[in-house]
């Protein structure tokens, strides 16, 4: 029995709903985020999709479960190990999707519009888009920016556009990583082997994605960085003399969210690390939770956007 249940968690993949965190971004950075029924709101928006999203791994692990025997990693996922049979794990699915797929519209229609979207997208990737060179990555990245845009939606608060070029940014870095860390995996393989483990892998070049890499880590240091400096005063901060004094050029006293440019600065030189020298980065969920000074360092961002936007003022 409690090897069933292990099973059966295995293939929900709780470690994953580590990114729907992404939901809670534009009520953090709108100055809502204490504020009780907008909170529950995007509460439930966010357990929503964490059963959307586990429905979505199961058909994805249903698709790939010959290629996953394959993998030197994912061969001992549950389907492809045989640990759950195909029938359980479709019904799992079907039962996920459908209840949360009607609870999303309880928050409101436009949240169950992205959450249908979202759907499709998900599916789209794992019946046909994976094997499309170049799209594939922009579909992994179009998952992580569809969850921002699903905490807009559940709270009608909107993220400026610099948050958003952000959001995109660090999306299709991450996306990129993911495929870097994969084609380092079956490096040794032939490329018949790499053709059927994942097709687009075939048509990657190390040097290609690196090239990708490198463009999306700077493109996200510099949106996040034009974000602190031009985002505006919240209404709710508290002003403090004591650490805002009046002889202070303005600039200083209204921009104290860059300080938080640094941890993302070293965040993705250390995911970068993690790429190249250790060879993570395939589960990127995987790689903050294992990795103590990145999951430290993501906890002092967060902390650190807190008390700049709640307290201090940005």
């Amino acid at each position: 029995m409690k090897r069933s249940l292990r099973n059966t968690l295995r293939l929900l993949r709780p470690r994953q709903w580590i990114k729907n965190l992404a939901i809670f971004g534009a009520i953090t950075f709108g100055g809502e985020l204490f504020d009780v029924p907008i909170l529950l709101k995007v509460t439930y928006g966010f357990l929503i999709f964490c059963a959307v999203s586990s429905g979505i791994y199961i058909i994805n692990d249903i698709f790939d479960r010959e290629k996953d025997k394959l993998h030197p990693f994912k061969k001992f996922r549950p389907l492809a190990h045989g640990d759950i049979s195909l029938r359980v794990a479709v019904v799992l699915a079907i039962l996920l999707i459908g209840s949360a797929t009607v609870a999303s519209y309880f928050i409101n229609p436009a949240f169950f519009l992205i959450t249908m979207i979202y759907l499709i997208l998900q599916f789209s990737y794992s019946a046909f888009l994976k094997n499309v060179t170049v799209i594939d990555i922009l579909a992994l990245a179009g998952g992580y920016i569809l969850r921002v845009y699903a905490g807009e939606f559940a709270s009608s608060y909107h993220i400026s556009v610099w948050l958003l070029l952000t959001t995109i940014s660090l999306s299709l870095f991450l996306a990129v990583g993911k495929r870097r860390s994969e084609l380092t995996l079956v490096s040794t393989y032939s490329s018949a082997q790499i053709a059927a483990i994942r097709k687009t892998l075939s048509h990657y070049s190390e040097r290609l994605l690196d090239v990708y890499a490198s463009i999306f880590a700077t493109s996200t240091f510099i949106t996040y960085s034009l974000f602190t400096f031009l985002e505006n005063a919240r209404t709710l901060s508290v002003t403090n003399d004591l650490l805002l004094p009046d002889f202070l050029p303005d600039y200083l006293k209204r921009k104290w969210l860059m300080l938080t440019i640094f941890p993302v600065v070293y965040g993705l030189m250390r995911y970068l690390q993690d790429i190249y020298e250790k060879h993570e980065g395939e589960s990127p969920e995987r790689v903050i939770i294992s990795d103590k000074p990145l999951l430290v360092n993501v906890i002092i961002w967060v902390l650190l956007v807190i008390l700049i936007i709640y307290v201090v003022g940005v």
